[in-house]
């Protein structure tokens, strides 16, 4: 079920809200109706799925008991194992015996295997879980505390990868009354992000993916389409995951909790280093502190840190998506950061208004390989934009993009929009209500469209 569905918003979420505020004042009757709702928000999609996530949750949890017991370290390591294991077998194992059967010159038949959602997002918050226990960071919580963080519906699908210590410990606040004004901006927050994903992202898909279909079809679009679509998928993938990540935010408000942020206006960055920074941050501080800093970090020498670099953007581009396209995009990225390592180091600089210039163009142009739908179209549109094949923007793609960029570049944030004084005006209440009503109507005609990273 999406958030920006009908079911979602005109029954399931008043349902769950209405039963949990009207509950006594008791963290366990709560917790347990977090939990029983998320299965169900879960299980809508494939109720199939639904066993695999509460056998990892349960497995996860008994290793973190019996590594508590016994000390032993190798138990975390099987725990992690096992996490990568369920987590490989879903989302790679075709491409790999592919790419090895390939390498053999044997033909493959692809096996007909559903990607659970949100299984690369649940996976890694299970597998930080895991490490911070070893490194003596995180404790084992009750069983019902721990299926509570991990499946809570708001962020199971599609992030922010929340870590344990960041939501856990909130569920003390179960207990006491929960804040009004917390929940008020929750609401706030769930409704900016409908709008921003019902009425950007899903608008700007069609203008996006005209391009990438005539790639798809064989043929090199012209230069002005190219670049359209380019453009188009940048805001399109902008918004839609931002969306998201708000809508979970505002959702956690509901019910009293804080997520962490998990976009900062990416497209003002001035270095690759800053755009990660502010791109999916959460995913950007799982990769440091699970993967570079284990790795080495910039504790070596310059060529040491460059392969760890390139190492850590590489997998970062495979948790993306099972492809050459993504690894390509990944290690495309790594490269970047590594150039910008080695001109920061250099005590060069550059005007502001150019490094933005740059980076930006960088992103958009690598958006086309995370796109594509394999290589060869990436080759197409790639070619398209950097040829001379003519075209005009259409003028509803120039609306959308100028908007769009507009806002994505100089507005504030959603975040920042639901904590300012102007939500507690009457006008602010009634404008954010038509834009519901509005949103509502909207994806009743079926023009709703599922969230990019779900595929992930």
């Amino acid at each position: 079920m999406l958030f920006s569905s009908q079911i979602f918003i005109l029954l399931f979420l008043p349902l769950v809200v209405g039963i949990f505020h009207s509950l006594p004042a008791s963290a366990a009757l709560r917790l347990h109706l977090l939990t029983f709702a998320s299965m169900v928000f879960y299980g809508w999609w494939d109720p199939r799925f639904l066993p695999l996530l509460v056998v990892m949750i349960g497995a996860n949890w008994l290793i973190a008991r019996a590594y508590s017991r016994s000390g032993r370290s190798a138990l975390i390591s099987i725990g992690v194992a096992l996490n990568l294991a369920v987590l490989g077998g879903f989302k790679y194992a075709n491409f790999f015996a592919e790419a090895v059967l390939g390498v053999m010159g044997v033909e493959f038949q692809r096996w007909s295997i559903i990607l659970p959602l949100g299984i690369s997002f649940f996976t890694f918050q299970q597998i930080s879980y895991l490490v911070d226990l070893r490194r003596g960071e995180a404790r084992v919580y009750p069983f019902a505390d721990y299926a509570a963080y991990v499946s809570f519906f708001p962020q199971l699908i599609a992030g922010p990868i929340v870590r344990h210590n960041e939501l856990i410990p909130q569920f003390a606040r179960l207990a006491a009354r929960i804040d009004a004004e917390c929940v008020a901006r929750g609401l706030v927050l769930f409704i900016l992000g409908l709008c921003k994903k019902v009425f950007f992202a899903d608008e700007l898909a069609p203008l996006a993916d005209a391009g990438f279909e005539i790639a798809a079809a064989g043929d090199l679009p012209q230069t002005a389409l190219a670049w359209q679509s380019a453009l188009a998928y940048s805001l399109q993938l902008y918004f839609d995951f931002s969306s998201y990540s708000d809508m979970a935010m505002g959702l956690a408000g509901l019910f009293g909790f804080d997520l962490p942020v998990n976009f900062d206006r990416p497209y003002r960055a001035t270095s690759i280093r800053e755009f990660w920074r502010r791109w999916h941050m959460t995913l950007s501080r799982f990769l440091r502190d699970y993967v570079y800093i284990p790795l080495g970090g910039n504790r070596g020498g310059r060529v040491m840190t460059a392969v760890i670099v390139l190492t850590t953007m590489l997998l970062c581009g495979l948790w993306h998506g099972a492809g050459w396209a993504f690894i390509l995009w990944g290690g495309a990225h790594g490269l970047a950061v590594c150039v910008n390592q080695l001109w920061a180091a250099g005590g060069m600089k550059m005007p502001a208004g150019v490094a933005w210039a740059l980076t930006l163009f960088f992103v958009i142009v690598a958006w086309v390989l995370f796109r594509a739908e394999n290589l060869a179209d990436a080759a197409r549109v790639l070619q398209a934009m950097f040829s001379n094949r003519g075209g005009v923007l259409e003028p509803v793609a120039w609306l959308y993009i100028v908007i769009g960029g507009l806002f994505a570049l100089l507005g504030p944030t959603n975040a920042e929009f639901a904590h300012g004084r102007w939500v507690a005006h009457r006008g602010a209440a009634i404008a954010l209500g038509l834009a519901l009503v509005l949103v509502v109507l909207r994806v009743g005609q079926g023009r709703g469209l599922e969230f990019i990273y779900f595929q992930f």
